[in-house]
């Protein structure tokens, strides 16, 4: 009945189990009948010196705009309506000219540093000594999905596997008992593109993320069937160890074996395990105020950057978690009204963001723990409309930055021109980002391949890309 059940693939599964726990060496091998079997997602070891072991993606869906965030623009000021002539390339397409919109905001200088950092975020502009921004980022594409997917996969096409999938293929997870990739989305919907963000492409599922809630049931889909207890379900583990008899499954020839196996057996210590890492009831009350859980405006991005903490504490090796979703202003793309949108999302990530930091940091564990903030683009100088404070997609230079985790904090690096329009000193692009976080986390760029189409792939492309060292330590 064993055997039988689903389709086979509970025997499927017995047998991984059986041949791990050495009842069926002669059969614990790989697909090709002869390699010994190896979870895919067991820790490596780093090939380079690695500054850091885990990395949590904050990721600002929509573009925020560099200008009223991060990037002062002095000259700015007084300019509001003025029509200059000015090259931009967005969703309405190629311009020559525009309508100048001034910053919302004003700018203050904040830390040793002295950074200049907008209203937006008085919180975490007191993290700043922390903190390596980069503001010469560019991109390939001014339009949300194919931009979207070469910040996370480094291509702008589908079908490539994503940075957290890099990372997993790499390193492998420190904890077998949880997820190695994990992606929290925003409530009010997923990103376009959708799950291609976060996909393994052409490597085996095993490496693409596993999506975690911040309410309800934190994982779809894991819930043991009503009845059926932990005590029940490990007597009958313990009685499947004993299953030990002339039944063998001939996995000679199936490449996909391997890879379900292990998403058999990562589901059922997930079943015990994942509960407890997203428990937040061991946390005291100055913790979650830290992380602006009192606040219902900031407590739903506080509470996921809370379980970012406690995943990377556990052994998770890259989370990424998305604020906003769907689309118009529900996220970062603010093409009508500037500050109604951003005053919103920046509420809603400032405090969160600064409590992870000071979290991080008082637990000792800012310094192995790569933070990377930004979004798909950057925005222009210029109004997109004829009338109101909106702003189009600008690719051509934008803010990122990057926290802890071997960052060298309080610097910043490259600049755009006096209106925030395009990069003009030490131009990044997104590969150097990839290149820069890998070298982090002790992988050589230019070095991990996966060999798929008859190339030897790479995160940073065929052609390779080298890591940003005025943001390192």
């Amino acid at each position: 009945m064993l055997w039988e059940l689903g389709c086979g693939f509970t025997g499927t599964a017995l047998a991984g189990m059986l041949g791990r726990d050495g009842f069926l060496d002669s059969q614990a091998v790989a697909a090709d009948g002869r390699t010994p079997f190896v979870n895919p997602l067991r820790a490596k070891t780093p090939p380079l010196p690695a500054k850091a072991k885990n990395v949590i993606f904050l990721y600002m869906y929509g573009g925020p705009s560099h200008i009223d965030t991060f990037d002062y623009k002095p000259s700015m000021v007084g300019m509001d309506g003025k029509t200059i002539e000015v090259k931009t390339f967005g969703r309405g397409g190629h311009r020559n000219q525009g309508r100048i919109v001034e910053p919302r905001w004003k700018f203050k200088q904040y830390g040793q540093c002295g950074k200049w950092v907008s209203d937006l975020f008085p919180n975490l502009a007191t993290c700043v000594d922390d903190i390596a921004f980069m503001h010469s980022m560019t991109a390939d594409s001014p339009i949300h999905g194919s931009a979207m997917l070469q910040m996370n996969s480094g291509r702008i096409l589908s079908g490539s596997p994503c940075l957290g999938s890099w990372v997993n293929y790499g390193l492998g997870t420190v904890n077998e008992n949880l997820p190695g990739f994990v992606v929290m989305l925003d409530p009010r919907g997923g990103p376009i593109s959708g799950a291609k963000n976060w996909s393994a492409g052409y490597m085996p599922a095993h490496y693409q993320a596993t999506v975690m809630k911040s309410k309800g049931t934190p994982v779809l889909n894991l819930s043991r069937p009503e009845g059926v207890t932990d005590g029940i379900q490990r007597e009958l583990l313990d009685t499947l160890r004993d299953y030990n008899d002339a039944h063998a499954v001939n996995r000679t020839g199936n490449s996909d074996l391997d890879a379900r196996i292990a998403s058999y057996e990562l589901a059922y210590q997930m079943q015990s395990t994942t509960p407890e890492a997203v428990d937040l009831a061991s946390e005291d009350e100055r913790t979650l105020e830290m992380y602006g859980m009192n606040n219902p405006t900031s407590a739903t991005f506080g509470k996921q950057c809370l379980m970012a903490r406690r995943l990377v504490e556990r052994g998770v090796r890259f989370v990424q978690i998305y604020s906003g979703g769907a689309h118009n202003d529900d996220n970062w793309d603010a093409h009508t009204d500037m500050e109604r949108n951003h005053n919103l999302h920046a509420a809603e990530t400032d405090k969160p963001i600064a409590g992870l930091i000071n979290d991080l940091k008082q637990r000792g564990m800012l310094d192995d723990t790569l933070i990377v903030w930004g979004g798909e683009f950057g925005r222009q100088p210029t109004a997109e409309y004829a009338k109101g404070s909106g702003r189009d997609h600008n690719a051509y230079g934008f803010t990122m930055w990057m926290a802890g985790g071997g960052v060298k904090g309080g610097v910043s690096v490259g600049k755009t021109d006096e209106l925030g329009s395009a990069a003009v000193e030490n131009r990044f692009h997104v590969k150097n980002l990839h290149a820069t976080i890998l070298q982090l986390m002790g992988l050589d760029p230019n070095e991990l391949t996966y060999f798929y189409g008859g190339l030897d792939q790479k995160l940073v492309g065929v052609t390779g890309a080298e890591p940003i060292p005025e943001v390192m330590a």
